[in-house]
């Protein structure tokens, strides 16, 4: 089914984290006012709000950025339940069972992982076929390099509820991830969802 403008604007600034009107237009292929028209619906329904920035010479930028209304558009997979299960979980039977659930969800993503990854040649092979795999899980994942290192970048989290009552989840993932892309490079998470930012970023350096 065929997204509408405001549904692509949204979206793109979900992936983008901000943007102008111009990029914006550009992007979605659309018209300067016709973007510009739809900005203003979406800052009506308070689903995004615009930034001033400045950026050396010249006038200040409008960015647009959601708001908490807009970031609501892409929920948790099933938040309440699995966040519901998780405290029974834990008010039942300890902290080690909740611990003993998130080690066997560790191993058996990474098992799922690694056998997609088996035919991967190099580090962005693995980047790319990790991402798609987040990409269909919900993650709304890409990779880009920057320079000598790399990004991971997870624009939306399906889990966040869930990782947010047990940041165990978080360890877990940050500790596949290290595991897959390999020894010989380090993994590091520089945005965090959990810690404010819009987006998990993971730096991926070679040691």
């Amino acid at each position: 089914m065929k997204k509408s403008a405001a549904e692509r604007i949204l979206m793109f600034l979900k992936m983008r984290g901000e943007a102008t009107s111009l990029l914006i237009s550009e992007e979605l292929a659309i018209t300067k006012e016709g973007a510009r028209k739809h900005l203003l619906n979406l800052a009506q329904e308070d689903l995004i709000r615009s930034v001033i920035k400045s950026e050396g010479v010249g006038r200040p930028s409008t960015y647009y950025v959601l708001t908490e209304k807009g970031l609501a558009q892409f929920p948790d997979t099933h938040a309440d339940i699995t966040v519901q299960l998780l405290r029974s979980v834990k008010n039942l039977l300890g902290e080690n069972a909740l611990d003993l659930l998130i080690n066997d969800r560790e191993k058996n993503t990474y098992q799922r992982y690694e056998k997609a990854l088996s035919e991967a040649k190099n580090l962005e092979q693995r980047l790319e076929i990790l991402s798609k795999i987040r990409s269909e899980e919900g993650y709304m994942a890409e990779w880009k390099k920057e320079g000598k290192e790399y990004l991971l970048i997870e624009n939306h989290c399906p889990i966040c509820a869930a990782a947010a009552e047990c940041q165990g989840f978080c360890r877990a993932e940050l500790s596949n991830f290290q595991a897959l892309i390999g020894s010989e490079y380090k993994v590091d998470r520089i945005q965090h969802i959990l810690s404010g930012g819009s987006r998990c970023v993971y730096k991926v350096s070679r040691i």
